[in-house]
């Protein structure tokens, strides 16, 4: 048995469910909660203390669910991102978990900073932080549906034709 790639699975598989979890956490979840805790003046549990843990895990296991899949590619990481060679099923999936990975880092990450108070912004800059952060997790809800097949669907090449 090769370790490395047995390893690697198990990271990517075991991340994965983490971040998606966490992804669909802050989508079903605890956007309504804020909403209410907010309405009622009991959110500073949710801001100070839950949701910059779950950010921090949410965040860290994209990156690692990210880097063990690339290291599952290993030699056919090219062909899965340029989707040839019989690669395009698990390919496309790989290019959905790269958008996602960005918009996490690029766009949700620095605007729930300024939202959570851990950058400095002004009331107006928060409001667009919202709105930026709120769209950029729904993008990664919707794609993580595809996602997720086409992850299987890499897997599982005769159930799904790929």
């Amino acid at each position: 048995m090769d370790y490395v790639p047995a390893l690697a699975r198990w990271l990517h598989f075991m991340a994965g469910v983490m971040w998606i979890g966490l992804l669909y956490y802050f989508n079903f979840v605890q956007v309504a909660a804020l909403k209410a805790a907010t309405a009622d003046g009991t959110n500073a549990g949710i801001t100070k203390h839950v949701a910059p843990r779950a950010l921090l895990f949410f965040r860290w296991s994209a990156v690692v669910t990210w880097l063990a899949g690339a290291a599952l590619l290993g030699n056919q990481f090219v062909n899965a991102f340029t989707l040839s060679h019989g690669m395009a099923g698990i390919g496309i999936g790989a290019w959905l978990g790269t958008i996602m990975l960005f918009n996490v880092w690029a766009l949700i990450w620095p605007n729930q900073q300024k939202i959570l108070g851990m950058k400095p912004a002004t009331d107006e800059e928060k409001n667009k932080a919202r709105r930026v952060a709120f769209l950029a997790s729904r993008t990664n809800t919707a794609l993580s549906i595809p996602l997720l097949f086409f992850m299987a669907g890499g897997s599982h090449r005769a159930i799904f034709g790929l």
